[in-house]
C-alpha cells in the first residue's frame, strides 16, 4: 500500500544549515475502497516519533512548485512579503498548501495527495464530487493509521483545498481532529457557479487553465519539477481523446443546470454535519468566490469550536506570511498537539478592519455579525441619485443594462464611518423584457472624485462589495433568509411581465471599510459586470486573472444572458410605495472593540 522513492531520507538544507531531520517520501500509494491508488508525497520528522498529520487533496499537481506554476503570484508575494520565503529553501512550496519546511520542524507531518485524474493519480477528474470527498476521508484515515502518525489529522489549504474540507467534514471521518479552510467557498451554486442565479464564467475557464493543464496522462507535455526532474502530470502520455474521456465536461455540466438541485447540493457543505473544530479564514476582497462560504461556515456549521479570521490582500498571500502561519500554528498546536496555548480563551473572531490605502487594523471580536452593529437602512432616490435615511417621494429611472447603470451616494460626512458586516438591498424594478439581471456594487470615492479600490483576492482593483440577482430568481426561502442575508431558492424561474414592478431582495457579500471623513460611499445598480475605469498597475496589466475590477468572475455567457432578455431596458423605482433601499452594517465608533491579542 505504501512505497517511497525520490528524496526518501534526504536531509533538507536551508542556507547551509540543516533542518532537523525531515524525511521526504514521494509517490506513496494510498488505495481507495474501489481499488484506485492515489499518489501522495509525505514530509515528516525523521526521528521515529509519532506526529499529527496535515493532509491536503486536490487537482493542482503536488509536484508543481509554486514558483513554476504560479510565477506572477509568487514573485509579487515574496517581493512584498519577504517573510514568506524566509527560513525555507522553498523547494517543496506548492500552490495553496502548506510549506513542509515551516511545519515539519514544529512537530507535524505533511501529506499531499493528488486527486483522481490529476498529477500522478490516475482516474476520472470529477471536481468536488462525492467520490472526491470519500477519497479525502480515506486519505485522512490512512494517514492516522501510519506508524509515524499520532492519530490526529488536520486539514489545511486554500481555495480548492479549503472547499473540499467542508465536504469531507460532513462525512465525519473518525480521525479528522481539526481543519483550517482558508478562503473556501461552500455553496457550489451560490458561491461559485451562479451568482444570484446568473452564471459565472469562472469555473469553466479555471478548469481549462488550472486543472486540465495538470491532468494525469499529460506526462511529458506537463511542467517539470526542478527538484526531481519529473513531469508533474504523471509518467504516462495519453492522447487528447483519452484525456477527454478521463475528465468530466464541467462546462456542459454547469450549462445544463440553471437551477439549484441535488447535483449542486452534493458538491456543497452540509452545515448540520460539520462538527469538527475549525478556523475559517475569509478575504474581504474575495468577491465572486471566497468570502461568503467562510462566513456561512462560522454562522451555520454545527461545530461548537469554530473560529473566524478575515483579512485582505491577494488570495494566496496571508496563508504564507508569518501572520498567517503563526495563526494556523496556534490553532493546530491546540487541537492536534494538545498544547495549552490559550487558544480556546482567545477571540472567536479576528477582523482585519480595512481602510483605504491597503491599511488594516487587527481587531478582536466575539461574534459575527457584530452584536453592536447599528443596522442602518438608507433609501435610494432616483431623482438625484442619493441615499438617505428618509423615504423619498416616488420617482424612477431607466438604464441600459449594458451601460454604467445608476449610482446612488451617501452624503459626505466630516467624521469616519465604519461599515463592517453583511449587506442587503431591496430593489423595486421593472423590465422591458421578461427578466433583468441585477449587479450591485458598493463603491468608495475619494474627495477628488476618484474611485478607491483594493487589491482583491485576484483582481487588483476590487470594489468594496458586490451582489447579484436574476429577477426571475427572486423567490426567497423564507426560513433561511435573514434581514441582512436574503436566501433565494433558485429552484424555478418566475418570469417578469414587461413593465410590471417586482420586489427583488439582493444579497451583498460581507465587507469591511472605514469610510474616512470627506469620502463618499455609493451604491451602483447595473445590468452587467462592474468595470473599473482607473489606471492599472503593472501587475494588473499582466496577471492573467486580472480584469477591470471583477477578475475572472465575469458573467458574459451568451447562452445564459441572451441580448433578447438581458439587453432590455430596466427601470428602478424608488420612494413612495416602492422604497428601494440598502441595509448597511454601521459599527459605532464609540463602541469599537480592543485590538486582537495573540
Amino acid at each position: 500500500m505504501t512505497g517511497g522513492g525520490g528524496d526518501a531520507g534526504r536531509d533538507v538544507r536551508v542556507d547551509g544549515t540543516q533542518v532537523a531531520g525531515m524525511r521526504v517520501e514521494r509517490h506513496v500509494g494510498i488505495t481507495m475502497d474501489d481499488g484506485a491508488v492515489l499518489d501522495a508525497d509525505v514530509f515528516r520528522p525523521d526521528d521515529g516519533g509519532r506526529y499529527p498529520a496535515i493532509v491536503s487533496y486536490g487537482p493542482y499537481a503536488k509536484g508543481l512548485p509554486f514558483q513554476v506554476g504560479y510565477a506572477p503570484q509568487w514573485d509579487k508575494m515574496v517581493a512584498e512579503h519577504p517573510d514568506v520565503a524566509a527560513g525555507s529553501s522553498n523547494r517543496f512550496q506548492s500552490w495553496e498548501v502548506v510549506d513542509p519546511e515551516k511545519w515539519v520542524p514544529h512537530g507535524y507531518a505533511c501529506v499531499r495527495v493528488d486527486s483522481r485524474g490529476a498529477g500522478w493519480s490516475p482516474g476520472l477528474v470529477d471536481v468536488w464530487s462525492p467520490r472526491e470527498a470519500r477519497d479525502l476521508a480515506e486519505c485522512i484515515e490512512w494517514a492516522a493509521a501510519q506508524p509515524w502518525c499520532s492519530g490526529k489529522v488536520g486539514l489545511s489549504g486554500v481555495s480548492y483545498y479549503a472547499i473540499n474540507q467542508w465536504q469531507v467534514a460532513a462525512l465525519r471521518p473518525p480521525h479528522l481532529s481539526a481543519m483550517i479552510p482558508w478562503e473556501g467557498a461552500a455553496d457550489f451554486y451560490r458561491d461559485m457557479a451562479r451568482h444570484g442565479g446568473i452564471r459565472s464564467d469562472f469555473l469553466a475557464n479555471w478548469y481549462r487553465r488550472q486543472v486540465q493543464s495538470v491532468q494525469y496522462g499529460l506526462g511529458s507535455r506537463s511542467a517539470t519539477n526542478p527538484d526531481t526532474g519529473e513531469h508533474v502530470a504523471g509518467p504516462e502520455d495519453f492522447d487528447d481523446e483519452t484525456l477527454a474521456r478521463n475528465r468530466k465536461d464541467l462546462d456542459a455540466e454547469l450549462g445544463g443546470r440553471p437551477f439549484d438541485g441535488p447535483w449542486y447540493r452534493e458538491r456543497s457543505a452540509d452545515w448540520s454535519q460539520v462538527q469538527v473544530p475549525f478556523l475559517s479564514a475569509a478575504n474581504w476582497g474575495g468577491q465572486g468566490l471566497h468570502p461568503r462560504g467562510n462566513f456561512e461556515a462560522f454562522t451555520q456549521a454545527a461545530s461548537t469550536d469554530k473560529w473566524l479570521e478575515v483579512h485582505g490582500l491577494e488570495h494566496w498571500t496571508h496563508f504564507y506570511t508569518d501572520y498567517g502561519v503563526e495563526l494556523q500554528r496556534q490553532f493546530f498546536d491546540h487541537y492536534l498537539r494538545g498544547v495549552d496555548n490559550g487558544w480556546e480563551r482567545g477571540p472567536r473572531v479576528r477582523l482585519n478592519v480595512r481602510r483605504p490605502g491597503e491599511r488594516f487594523e487587527l481587531r478582536a471580536e466575539q461574534e459575527w455579525p457584530l452584536a453592536r452593529t447599528a443596522w442602518t437602512t438608507v433609501y435610494l432616490d432616483a431623482r438625484g441619485g442619493s441615499l438617505s435615511e428618509a423615504v423619498p417621494d416616488p420617482s424612477q429611472a431607466t438604464y441600459d443594462p449594458m451601460g454604467d447603470g445608476l449610482t446612488f451616494s451617501l452624503p459626505v460626512r466630516d467624521d469616519d464611518v465604519e461599515v463592517t458586516g453583511p449587506l442587503a438591498a431591496t430593489l423595486f424594478v421593472s423590465s422591458s423584457t421578461d427578466d433583468a439581471d441585477l449587479f450591485l456594487v458598493l463603491r468608495l470615492f475619494a474627495p477628488d472624485g476618484s474611485e478607491v479600490t483594493f487589491q482583491g483576492a485576484l483582481d487588483p482593483n476590487t470594489p468594496i462589495a458586490q451582489g447579484w440577482l436574476r429577477a426571475s430568481h427572486r423567490a426567497l426561502d423564507e426560513e433561511r433568509s435573514l434581514p441582512y442575508r436574503p436566501y433565494h431558492r433558485h429552484d424555478a424561474a418566475q418570469p417578469l411581465v414587461p413593465g410590471e414592478v417586482v420586489r427583488c431582495d439582493v444579497e451583498i457579500w460581507p465587507t469591511s471599510i472605514v469610510v474616512p471623513a470627506g469620502y463618499r460611499l455609493a451604491l451602483t445598480v447595473r445590468g452587467s459586470d462592474y468595470v473599473y475605469d482607473g489606471p492599472l498597475s503593472p501587475f494588473a496589466q499582466t496577471f492573467y486573472y486580472a480584469n477591470r475590477g471583477v477578475g475572472p468572475f465575469t458573467h458574459a455567457d451568451p447562452d445564459d444572458r441572451p441580448p433578447s432578455r438581458a439587453g432590455g431596458a430596466v427601470t428602478l423605482h424608488t420612494g413612495g410605495g416602492s422604497p428601494s433601499s440598502l441595509l448597511l452594517p454601521v459599527v459605532p465608533p464609540a463602541l469599537a472593540a480592543a485590538p486582537a491579542g495573540g
